[in-house]
């Protein structure tokens, strides 16, 4: 008995000492989780007429099908509604005033050269990163095929598809032909297919890199997909616009005073007056541009469930800025009204409890890098101005108590800046005047009554003023009006 105890007392202690060994092995062998992938995608001067923000006319299947996946943040709100200002904050997790791109020439590399930007950061990562369309600015539609104010820092690779949209540009029927193109009020309902036109291009190169992606199987991706429509000039294939008859579209209402709104409320030159059989046509060109990159979004996130990963994939959709389509009797976007302000976010984050409905919180496109950080598990920049929405993403109605704070210039040096809460917009202008706007959104939703010189709504704005300057210390207090 004692001959057998003894090596079977050496074998259990040999056994345990080895052990240590079994599970670092077994560790080794084990499979590592892989971070989430993350698809980023654009839609470039896209408002709020889409039908999962309520919208009974304009059909967006495919961003519904998102909206049902994701929480659909009804009151989103860009920081500089211009293409370039506006996208130059995002990527770089800066307020305009921070990163100082107030024009469509300039690039942030020179005026912020070592800011890490939401792509790059990825890519620091071990992601393997990935641009095709327009992401960062670019003119449209004169850089369209080109990198325009990309930035080499930021991705591995990137695709500038160039469609027959481009070589059919003097087909155009064109109501301001004295600027140019990328402000002009003009349209193309187009021969041919969609994979024929520049927006069909890109979900064909977003596929393809969605497979490409996939070659490294123990590897992230992050892949940004930049739609160009609805920018003007609105081009489409001939069967979208067949889906808006214009005698069927109901054109927004005007306002009926705009005596007690300061001038640079307006952006010159943008106020053209058409009759209203011409701008229903306007607006046909407008939705049909809109379900033409649906109908792209669509293709893309085919492949994405398609290649497995749908369910390991974090997806982001927002567009620079929202659009005027004469409401006010402004065109288009630079502007501090609403309809300009506030743009169209969805952020599908599987598994979180919040997917499927909306959330009425005031959020701004600042958020959407360290909400995809957040996600994602990666160290957050120390330079971020915006939040993480996770709480958001988990909780739609979740307590959340931050405005949001959308800047334009005028010509001459004047800066307006408006501050969006649940309830109020408040508007100061540093004209050396230092005019105001206040508007009600609970009783006027439309911004028609400026409520500014108003004395019942003095303590209001006083606090709106004082809200405005704490979340915005490098704004100069102007001199106020006292009218």
């Amino acid at each position: 008995m004692h001959a057998l105890r003894t090596p079977l007392l050496l074998l259990i202690g040999w056994t345990l000492s080895m052990l240590p060994v079994f599970a670092q092995a077994q560790r080794q062998h084990a499979p590592v989780k892989r971070r989430p992938n993350v698809l980023l995608i654009a839609s470039d001067d896209l408002n709020n007429h889409i039908g999962s923000y309520g919208h009974p006319l304009v059909r967006t299947p495919n961003l519904d099908r998102l909206a049902k996946r994701g929480v659909r943040f009804n009151q989103a709100y860009c920081q500089f509604p211009w293409c370039s200002p506006s996208r130059s904050s995002m990527l770089t997790g800066l307020r305009p005033d921070s990163v100082k791109i107030y024009d469509l020439q300039k690039h942030f590399r020179e005026t912020v050269p070592n800011v890490v930007t939401l792509p790059q950061l990825f890519k620091q990562h071990g992601y393997f990163t990935a641009r095709v369309g327009k992401i960062y600015h670019y003119s449209v539609p004169g850089g369209i095929g080109t990198s325009g104010l990309d930035d080499t820092l930021s991705w591995h690779t990137v695709r500038n598809p160039k469609g027959r949209d481009k070589a059919e540009e003097h087909l155009l029927i064109n109501l301001t032909p004295n600027i140019g193109l990328g402000s002009a009020l003009a349209w193309l309902a187009a021969d041919g297919t969609d994979e024929e036109q520049t927006d069909g291009m890109v979900a064909t190169e977003a596929v393809k890199l969605l497979a490409q992606a996939r070659q490294e199987p123990d590897r992230p991706f992050f892949l940004a997909v930049g739609f160009f429509r609805p920018h003007c000039p609105y081009i489409a294939p001939k069967k979208y616009f067949d889906l808006y008859p214009p005698d069927k579209i109901p054109l927004p209402p005007r306002d009926p005073d705009m005596s007690d709104v300061p001038q640079d409320a307006y952006m010159p030159g943008f106020n053209w007056s058409f009759p209203d059989s011409t701008k229903r046509k306007i607006l046909q060109a407008y939705y049909a541009s809109i379900t033409f990159m649906d109908a792209q979004l669509g293709r893309v996130l085919d492949a994405l469930e398609k290649s497995g990963e749908a369910s390991n994939t974090i997806i982001a959709f927002w567009s620079d800025h929202g659009y005027l389509l004469s409401e006010h009797d402004q065109w288009e976007k630079n502007s501090l009204f609403e309809e300009s302000a506030r743009m169209p976010l969805l952020i599908a984050a599987p598994g979180e409890r919040g997917n499927g409905k909306a959330s009425p919180r005031i959020v701004e496109l600042l958020d959407v890098y360290p909400t995809l950080v957040d996600w994602c598990g990666l160290p957050a920049p120390g330079h971020l101005m915006g939040r993480s929405l996770l709480p958001l993403l988990r909780n739609p109605q979740a307590t959340w108590n931050h405005p949001a704070i959308t800047q334009i210039n005028r010509k001459g040096g004047t800066m307006g800046y408006s501050l969006r809460t649940e309830r109020y917009r408040y508007t100061v202008w540093q004209n050396g005047q230092g005019l105001e706007e206040l508007y009600d959104h609970q009783t006027d939703p439309r911004e028609y009554t400026n409520l500014a010189n108003n004395p019942d709504y003095k303590a209001k704005k006083g606090e709106l003023r004082q809200e405005l300057y704490k979340l915005n210390p490098s704004l100069l207090k102007p001199q106020i009006s006292r009218k």
